[in-house]
């Protein structure tokens, strides 16, 4: 008797403890972060997931502006071209406009650069950045320099 009511609450018990497999393999999201440069010593790091682009000014534009003590930017929701301008950033040296790499709108702005445009010196390529756009054609942005590309860019320009 023991025995048999032993075996049947193990048999009850057992269809809940089996795993389900799904017969089809999971869907992943693919992002895809793809960086480049402009002449104007801009970058945008396009994310394909959220298809956002992260704009700023390169470590070369920041060295030769010298210290950033303001930065300037169009507000949330301003459409813009690409070639336009979105802002500036002035240092002890000299003001600059800042110029959209590509066409979309304004989705955010770095508020941190309010209260501390240094950053811009210490991080332009990562804490530094200037504004997310939302891009109207993701296709642009394979037209601006790739990473190797913009480099030969500055060298060029350096030994001119």
């Amino acid at each position: 008797m023991f025995r048999s009511l032993y075996s049947s609450s193990i048999r009850v018990a057992s269809p809940l403890l089996r795993t389900h497999v799904s017969p089809r393999p999971a869907l992943f999201a693919r992002t895809i972060v793809t960086k480049r440069y402009t002449k104007e010593h801009e970058w945008i790091s396009y994310d394909s997931e959220t298809k956002l682009g992260t704009i700023s000014i390169t470590d070369y534009a920041q060295r030769q502006l010298g210290d950033v003590v303001f930065v300037e930017l169009h507000p949330k929701g301003t459409k813009v071209e690409a070639g336009d301008s979105i802002g500036a950033v002035e240092s002890v040296k000299a003001a600059s406009d800042i110029y959209a790499p590509v066409t979309g709108t304004i989705k955010e702005l770095n508020s941190t650069l309010e209260g501390k445009p240094s950053l811009l010196n210490s991080s332009p390529e990562t804490e530094g950045w200037l504004c997310k756009i939302e891009l109207s054609d993701p296709s642009q942005i394979e037209g601006l320099l790739k990473e190797d590309e913009y480099t030969k860019f500055c060298e060029n320009e350096t030994s001119s």
